[in-house]
């Protein structure tokens, strides 16, 4: 996903197969009545950090992700790509069987409302209406991303200092952006692949909604 100029704890969880029953009218006006971000409360092996989604800036990009973090689909995510003053991307489930699920049900794109600023967040994608899980936070300003089409849903609003310390020495080896990189092999294994060759990558170890 994003190349490089762009590109569980707990009890488990069960998945549910992706719906397409919402349409994208009916979110986006769902959207327009609700006030107020909804705020994402994120534990790493960094420590926690709040995201605040607010749905009017994309909503079909807010509306997928609160249902992952709902479903628990982020919990036991690594952290697979971090690129120093660039960005912290993840949105690939531990378990392949669950990432198969999710890895063609695509959103239709968002219009580019709220910048790439440090601390936003936004799906990655390879092609328009590629959307599915795969997120990034901007570790800086990067407004250049913006016509291109990546749609900010969301900002950190606090603990972004552990953002910036999330493990970033492997950079795009361990999965870099599919415009570019490879990560075949983390979605046929896993976090099993990542484990055994990237063990210092840090972990998401449960996402929750405030």
């Amino acid at each position: 996903m994003l190349a490089s100029t762009i590109l569980v704890s707990g009890c488990e969880r069960v998945e549910p197969v992706p719906s397409t029953d919402v349409g994208a009218d009916a979110i986006a006006a769902r959207a327009a009545t609700e006030a107020g971000p909804v705020e994402v409360v994120v534990e790493t092996s960094q420590g926690e950090f709040v995201i605040a989604v607010h749905r009017e800036w994309a909503p079909l990009g807010a509306e997928r992700f609160l249902t992952l973090v709902e479903s628990g689909y982020y919990d036991d995510a690594r952290f697979h790509r971090v690129v120093p003053d660039f960005i912290v991307q993840w949105g690939l489930a531990g378990d392949p069987a669950i990432t198969a699920q999710w890895m063609n049900a695509y959103i239709p794109d968002d219009p580019v409302v709220a910048s790439n600023t440090r601390g936003r967040i936004a799906f990655a994608f390879t092609d328009p209406g590629t959307r599915a899980t795969q997120v990034y936070i901007n570790l800086v300003d990067s407004v250049r991303l913006d016509s291109t089409g990546f749609a900010p849903f969301g900002e950190v609003v606090s603990g972004m200092e552990v953002v910036d310390a999330l493990y970033s020495g492997y950079g795009e080896n361990s999965g870099g952006g599919l415009r570019r990189g490879d990560q075949s092999r983390i979605v046929a294994e896993g976090n099993t692949y990542l484990d055994r060759e990237y063990p210092l990558l840090d972990r998401l170890l449960r996402a929750l909604r405030g």
